[in-house]
């Protein structure tokens, strides 16, 4: 069995593709209809992926403490500025709980959690 993507509800599909394109740098894959006012988007970064599906008539989704997506970066501190380069809130850490990993936490457009991951 192999991890392929995750699901996230969102608000406003341009605002969160941007989002995950401009600052996480995901690529978008595919594009379509998802049926009456639902577009379905896959963002992608190599074989794994994100499909954000975004229905106009829905009520949107809260999320709350969870769920959270990991994602590695080569430099945290890198990774840090980048995401301040962009308006992008730190809502905690970074934390180093052991020598090889050091991590952070930032919100999506929609409050998903991402925790930005640096491993040694």
């Amino acid at each position: 069995m192999k991890f392929i993507f995750a699901t996230l509800h969102v608000k406003n599909l341009e605002e969160s593709i941007q989002f995950y394109e401009n600052v996480v740098g995901m690529k978008l894959a595919r594009r379509f209809p998802g049926g009456p006012h639902t577009e379905i988007v896959f963002m992608a970064d190599g074989p794994a992926e994100i499909e954000l599906i975004c229905n106009t008539e829905a009520e949107p989704v809260v999320y709350g403490e969870c769920p959270s997506l990991g994602l590695s970066v080569e430099d945290l501190d890198q990774a840090m500025e980048h995401m301040k380069e962009r308006g992008v809130e730190i809502v905690s850490g970074p934390f180093q709980p052991n020598p090889n990993t050091r991590f952070f936490f930032i919100h999506d457009p929609d409050g998903v959690n991402l925790e930005i991951i640096e491993k040694k």
